[in-house]
């Protein structure tokens, strides 16, 4: 008897030694692109895992390297789209963590409270020929504005070429994203901020926010190993409530994944719209946004909306 409960004992050992084993296996290999995008998920990143450009992360990501990612949502859309990706490498979209990042700020007074207000004005931005001027030109056009007609935009190549006009004009009006909203406060006197694009998005009650990043698993992955990504949601869940909760120690974390200094994390960090939008609800808020890209620049999400099985389902849902 002795013996065969030993025998018992041995086995059982081995099968939590595979079933262990599998778990490491299953394990995510996770990547994030620096910013707001990889914000949300500080407690599961380690300083390896942030890439400062899409053109480091995304070869990574198709060639099975990379597991799940956080990157903007229309780069999802396009590497769906894109025809010379394998389809075990192609994404399924897991999770939206980053709703809009855009923000007008005025310098030397309180004169813009609408986007009717930037009517004549000369507006700084960043972003030319990609989401940030897609977002606005769709927000100014709902509300009767046309850019190089009605608002001039003057497109930077970085947030650090806006600075020194923040700077030297004192009449400065710019369109910055978190967390460069925060970094441009602190060294510009009187810098405010006007308009919340995101709110003003929200206002139009079209059905769609505005989007900045969303998370994406390899197909493949995702339907070899459906209990790891379940696994994966709940801890980035609980990372995102974090976050959301405890800025202070929050942006001790980000600042040690060189993603931006601890003051001006904790400062941005409410203002960085990082959420946890899984299941119907992503369905629901991300085709409109994807469709007002569409709409405005077809190439922004690789030439059209992607199909349901964009959308990962997973049977605990």
């Amino acid at each position: 008897m002795k013996k065969l409960i030993a025998a018992l004992l041995c086995f059982v050992m081995l099968l939590s030694l595979g079933a262990c084993s599998l778990a490491e296996d299953a394990a995510p290999r996770l990547a994030a692109l620096n910013g707001p995008t990889a914000m949300g998920m500080a407690r599961l990143l380690t300083a390896e895992n942030v890439y400062a450009a899409a053109d480091e992360l995304v070869p990574l990501f198709n060639k099975g390297e990379i597991d799940i990612a956080s990157v903007p949502v229309n780069l999802i859309a396009n590497l769906y789209n894109n025809e010379n990706i394998k389809d075990e490498n192609k994404p399924v979209l897991l999770a939206i963590n980053t709703l809009g990042v855009l923000y007008i700020v005025e310098k030397g007074g309180e004169e813009i409270t609408s986007l009717e207000d930037l009517k004549g004005r000369t507006l700084y931005a960043t972003g030319a020929g990609s989401t940030p001027e897609y977002a606005l030109t769709y927000l100014l056009g709902a509300h009767g504005l046309e850019i190089g007609k009605d608002v001039t935009v003057e497109f930077k190549s970085s947030p650090n070429e806006v600075l020194p006009l923040l700077l030297s004009d004192e009449k400065a009006t710019a369109m910055l994203p978190q967390p460069f909203v925060t970094v441009a406060a602190a060294q510009v006197e009187g810098l405010r901020v006007a308009l919340n694009l995101s709110a003003e998005w929200d206002a139009l009650e079209n059905g769609s926010r505005m989007i900045t990043s969303g998370i994406m698993a390899r197909r493949s992955y995702a339907e070899q190993h459906p209990e790891a990504v379940a696994a994966f949601l709940r801890d980035f869940a609980d990372s995102v409530a974090f976050v959301n909760s405890d800025a202070e120690a929050a942006a001790q974390i980000i600042d040690a994944l060189g993603i931006v200094k601890a003051p001006i994390a904790q400062k941005a960090l409410p203002q960085c719209n990082i959420v946890c939008i899984t299941g119907e609800e992503a369905r629901a808020i991300l085709p409109g946004y994807l469709q007002t890209l569409l709409d405005l620049n077809p190439a922004a999400i690789g030439g059209s909306l992607p199909g349901d099985d964009f959308y990962w389902r997973h049977e605990a849902e």
